[in-house]
C-alpha cells in the first residue's frame, strides 16, 4: 500500500521498476468527449474494480485537486515484465439501473481515462449500432507497454470484447497485458501525445511572421509620426519662447502642451486604477515566468503541473502588485494606502474564487470530479492570507518609499482646464472601443491554438510561440495606446490616464467576443455545466488578459507622456 508520501516522491523522482514489481493502474476520470471539463470519478459508472487490494485515491498537487483529478486504484494486478493472458477480473450483475446508467453514457460518447506511471490512457465505454436502438460495452481492456530499461516509456489500450446490454446479465469484464522492449528514451516518452502537424501548421507560422511584420510597421509608423509631429512641436514652441510677452498672447497656442498644467493631476477613482495597474503588472510578471518555466521544464509531463506553477508564481510574485500599485496611489496622493492594498491583493483572487464558487455549486450537483473539496478551497485562503497578502505588504511599503514622490516635470494647476468640444472621433469612448483591435488581430489565431488545447484534447507545448506572441502584444499595446494618448492630447483632452489603460484593456473585449465564435463554431459543447464552465472562466481569461494589457499600455503611455513633457521648457 503506498502512501501519500511515498506517491508525492514519486512524482518528484521517476520510478525505476525491477521484475515482477507491482505496477499500479490508476482509474481517473469519465465523462462525454465533447465537454472536456464535465468529468465524474471512473466508479460513478457502475464499473466494477479488480480483487487486489485497494488504494485510497490522492492528490499529488493543489493544481491536481483544482483541475477535478481522482485517482482511483484500478484492483488490476500487473507486474512489471509480467504479460498476463485475457483473464476476468470482475462481474457486473447489470440491473436496468446500471443499463441505464451504460445507455446514457454511451449515448453521450463517454470515455475514460487512466494512468500507468503518469502515462494517460483513453477508452471509450462503449458505442451503440447504426440505428442507436442495441447499445454495447467494451468489456475486455488489451494493454500494451512499452519498457526501456527498467522504465515504462510506452503504453497503449486497446478495448474488445463488446457485449450487448440487456437486463439482468452478467458481464465478465477482462484485461489483458503484453510487455515489449522500446527504444523510446524515457525523456521522450511524452513525444506521442503531442501533435506537431497542428501546432506547427504554416498557419502557426505565418501568423507569427504576420503578427510580427505588423510590429515592426507599427513601431516605425509610430515613430516616424510622433518624431516629425513632436519635432514640429518642438521647433513651434521654441520658436514662441523667443517671442516677446504680448505677441505671445498674441499667438495661436494649441496642441498637447496646453494642458501641461493638466496631463499630471491624479485620476479619477486612483484607488481603483492603482490596484488594476499594479495587478496588471504582476500578471504579466506570473505570465513571462510560467512561459518561461514552460519552455524550460516542459511542465505538460506531469498532471496538474501547469496550475500548480501558475498559483505557486502569482503568489510568490505578490510584492510586484504592491510595488507599483502602492506607488502610483501614492503619487496620485492618495491617503488610504491599506485599502488600496487589500482591494489590489485580492482583486485578482477574489475574481477567480468568486467565478469557481459559483461553478462549484453547478459541479456539486451534477456530482462531477470537477467540484472543489473544501480542503483544497482552505488552501487556497490560506495562500491569499499567509502568503498573497503578506508580501503585497511588503511590495506597497517599498513603492511608497522608494518611487512614491510625485516628481512630475510639470506643476498641476490649482484648478482643472475645461475640456474643449472635440470631433467625435477624438472622444475617449470612442478611442477606447478602437484601441484594442490591432492588438486583437496580433494574438487572434494564437488564440485558437490556446483554446483548442484547453477545451479540446490537444497538449500545448509550443511556449516559445507563445513568448513571441505575449511579447508582440505588448509592444502593439504600447504602441497603440501611444497614439491614442497623443490624439487625446493634441485634443487639449488631459484625460489620458483611463483612457490609455481601458483603450488597451479593450482587448479583452474582443477576446471574449471571439470566445462566442469558437464555442458556436467550432466546438460541440452542450449543457448548463460545460456552459457555464466555459463562459465563466474565458471571461475569467479575458478580463485578467486586459488588465495585463491595460497596465502595459498605461506603463508605457507614462514613460512617453513623462518624456515630451520633460523637454518641454514650460514658465
Amino acid at each position: 500500500n503506498l502512501t501519500h508520501l511515498q506517491l508525492w516522491f514519486l512524482a518528484l523522482f521517476p520510478l525505476q521498476y525491477t521484475d515482477k514489481e507491482e505496477v499500479v493502474l490508476w482509474m481517473n476520470t469519465v465523462g462525454p468527449y465533447h465537454n472536456r471539463q464535465e468529468t465524474y470519478k471512473y466508479f460513478s459508472l457502475p464499473f466494477c474494480a479488480g480483487s487486489k487490494k485497494t488504494i485510497s485515491h490522492y492528490h499529488e498537487t493543489l493544481g491536481e485537486a483544482l483541475q477535478g483529478v481522482e485517482l482511483e486504484f484500478s484492483g488490476l494486478d500487473i507486474k512489471f515484465k509480467d504479460e498476463v493472458m485475457q483473464t476476468t477480473y470482475c462481474e457486473i450483475d447489470l440491473d436496468k439501473a446500471k443499463r441505464d446508467a451504460f445507455v446514457y453514457a454511451i449515448k453521450n460518447h463517454y470515455w475514460y481515462q487512466m494512468y500507468i506511471d503518469d502515462l494517460p490512457i483513453w477508452g471509450i465505454v462503449g458505442e451503440a449500432d447504426e440505428n442507436g436502438e442495441d447499445h454495447y460495452l467494451w468489456t475486455y481492456k488489451k494493454l500494451e507497454i512499452g519498457f526501456n530499461g527498467n522504465r515504462i516509456v510506452d503504453v497503449n489500450l486497446t478495448s474488445e470484447g463488446k457485449v450487448r446490454l440487456v437486463p439482468n446479465t452478467r458481464i465478465a469484464m477482462s484485461y489483458s497485458v503484453k510487455w515489449k522492449k522500446s527504444d523510446v528514451k524515457f525523456e521522450d516518452r511524452f513525444d506521442k501525445y503531442l501533435d506537431p502537424s497542428f501546432f506547427q501548421h504554416r498557419i502557426h507560422w505565418f501568423s507569427i511572421f504576420n503578427s510580427f511584420m505588423m510590429v515592426i510597421f507599427l513601431v516605425g509608423l509610430v515613430s516616424m509620426i510622433l518624431m516629425r509631429t513632436l519635432r514640429k512641436d518642438y521647433a513651434r514652441y521654441s520658436k514662441e519662447e523667443e517671442m516677446d510677452d504680448m505677441d505671445r498672447d498674441l499667438g495661436d497656442e494649441y496642441g498637447w502642451k496646453q494642458v501641461h498644467g493638466d496631463v499630471f493631476r491624479p485620476s479619477s477613482h486612483p484607488l481603483i486604477f492603482s490596484s488594476l495597474i499594479g495587478s496588471g503588472c504582476q500578471i504579466f510578471s506570473v505570465s513571462f515566468i510560467v512561459i518561461i518555466v514552460a519552455m524550460v521544464e516542459d511542465l505538460y509531463t506531469e498532471r496538474g503541473s501547469m496550475l500548480s506553477t501558475a498559483i505557486f508564481v502569482y503568489a510568490a510574485t505578490s510584492p510586484v502588485n504592491g510595488y507599483f500599485g502602492g506607488s502610483l496611489y501614492a503619487k496620485q496622493g492618495g491617503r488610504r494606502w491599506i485599502k488600496q492594498m487589500f482591494i489590489g491583493a485580492f482583486l485578482i483572487p477574489a475574481m477567480v474564487c468568486g467565478t469557481a464558487f459559483f461553478i462549484n455549486f453547478i459541479a456539486i450537483y451534477y456530482h462531477a470530479s470537477r467540484a472543489i473539496p473544501f480542503g483544497t478551497m482552505v488552501a487556497v485562503c490560506c495562500i491569499c492570507f499567509f502568503v498573497i497578502l503578506p508580501l503585497n505588504l511588503v511590495g506597497t511599503i517599498l513603492g511608497r518609499n522608494l518611487s512614491g514622490q510625485p516628481n512630475f516635470p510639470c506643476r498641476v494647476n490649482a484648478v482643472p482646464r475645461p475640456i474643449p468640444e472635440k470631433k467625435w472621433f477624438m472622444e475617449p469612448a470612442v478611442i477606447v472601443c478602437l484601441g484594442g483591435i490591432l492588438p486583437f488581430g496580433s494574438i487572434f489565431i494564437e488564440m485558437y491554438f490556446i483554446f483548442t488545447s484547453f477545451w479540446a484534447y490537444k497538449i500545448y507545448y509550443v511556449y516559445g510561440f507563445m513568448m513571441l506572441v505575449l511579447v508582440i502584444l505588448c509592444i502593439v499595446t504600447v504602441c497603440v495606446t501611444i497614439v491614442c494618448t497623443y490624439f487625446l492630447l493634441n485634443a487639449e483632452d488631459y484625460r489620458w490616464q483611463w483612457t490609455s489603460f481601458l483603450s488597451a484593456a479593450s482587448t479583452a473585449v474582443y477576446v471574449y467576443m471571439y470566445s462566442f465564435y469558437y464555442y458556436f463554431f467550432k466546438t460541440k459543447m452542450y449543457g448548463l455545466f460545460q456552459t457555464s464552465f466555459y463562459f465563466g472562466y474565458m471571461a475569467v481569461f479575458s478580463t485578467a488578459l486586459g488588465i495585463m494589457c491595460g497596465a502595459v499600455g498605461y506603463m508605457g503611455t507614462s514613460a512617453f507622456v513623462r518624456k515630451i513633457y520633460t523637454n518641454v521648457k514650460i514658465d
